[in-house]
């Protein structure tokens, strides 16, 4: 007699249930797991933003701008913004350059270095800082020779800080990168290659295209992060008004001068120039996955 063969597991799913067969009931922990995690993203997140959003606009939108548009503060907001951009057209460059040497070449010492990439997200920023001081510091030599023979003053003044930025940040365009670029398929550029493209074509019509959406992000990333930097700029530029003060270190001043109302006001604006670059970013990563899917 001819033993029929045991159905598929396709076809099992596919048939009614039986009698002796019971239905597997709801994952029980759905709606706990949901809750725990939406009660924890609130208290921990939406609540203290919501706390300092109120406490800086308690005086209404005229008050915010009084606060905001004092000449020190202005300042302070202006430095850290055009110190962010600096270093992020920097580091875009110098993170897919990195990026590339890492994913595309073999040399010794390559694992150690990609491990060093991620050090500033690992060490605390004040060791930067002090990193930094003994560098360039005034009284060190490498600083001596730059303020004689270049006029030019790292510690203490705007370089410094930009210099801090570029330490601190350098991970996120390194790391945006390089994933898309270690997934992208070389059978193009190798055709490319054998019709006769050189490097720089090959680079320029095949290669680039699908890093700049993550090149893009990186650089937000970096910029939004500089935004808020405070360890590492209060050790290398000090907290001197309207030269080398920026916004995070206004906020300090203002706090330890009791004068809570400028303080939030300028977090406002900055929590508000940082989440306006996240949701950036955000639609460029769904835009980038959708380019790779």
């Amino acid at each position: 007699m001819e033993k029929t063969p045991p159905l598929s597991l396709e076809r099992r799913l596919s048939q009614p249930a039986g009698k002796n067969v019971s239905r597997r009931p709801l994952p029980w922990g759905r709606w706990t797991m949901r809750s725990i995690a939406l009660t924890y993203l609130t208290v921990m997140l939406i609540i203290p933003l919501l706390v300092i959003l109120q406490d800086g606009l308690r005086a209404g939108l005229s008050g915010l701008w009084a606060q905001v548009s004092n000449p020190i503060a202005w300042h302070a907001l202006k430095l850290t913004l055009w110190t962010a951009a600096v270093m992020t057209i920097i580091n875009t460059g110098m993170g897919a350059l990195t990026a590339y040497v890492l994913v595309r070449y073999e040399f010794p010492g390559k694992s150690l270095l990609n491990s060093v990439v991620d050090l500033p997200l690992s060490i605390p920023t004040l060791v930067t800082g002090v990193m930094l001081v003994v560098l360039f510091g005034p009284q060190q030599a490498l600083g001596v020779w730059l303020k004689q023979k270049l006029g030019l003053s790292v510690i203490f003044a705007p370089p410094g800080i930009i210099l801090a930025l570029l330490f601190i940040t350098f991970p996120f365009v390194v790391r945006a990168i390089q994933p898309v670029l270690m997934s992208l398929d070389r059978t193009q550029e190798d055709a490319a290659a054998t019709l006769g493209a050189n490097a720089w074509t090959i680079f320029r019509r095949i290669t680039l295209p699908p890093l700049i959406l993550p090149m893009a992000s990186g650089a937000l990333l970096s910029f939004a992060r500089a935004i808020g930097e405070f360890g590492s700029i209060v050790i290398v530029a000090g907290n001197i008004p309207m030269y080398s003060q920026t916004a995070a270190v206004y906020v300090l001043g203002e706090v330890e001068s009791e004068n809570r109302l400028g303080a939030s006001a300028v977090s406002v604006v900055m929590l508000a120039i940082a989440f306006c670059l996240m949701m950036i970013v955000d639609a460029f990563q769904r835009r980038s996955r959708s380019n790779l899917s």
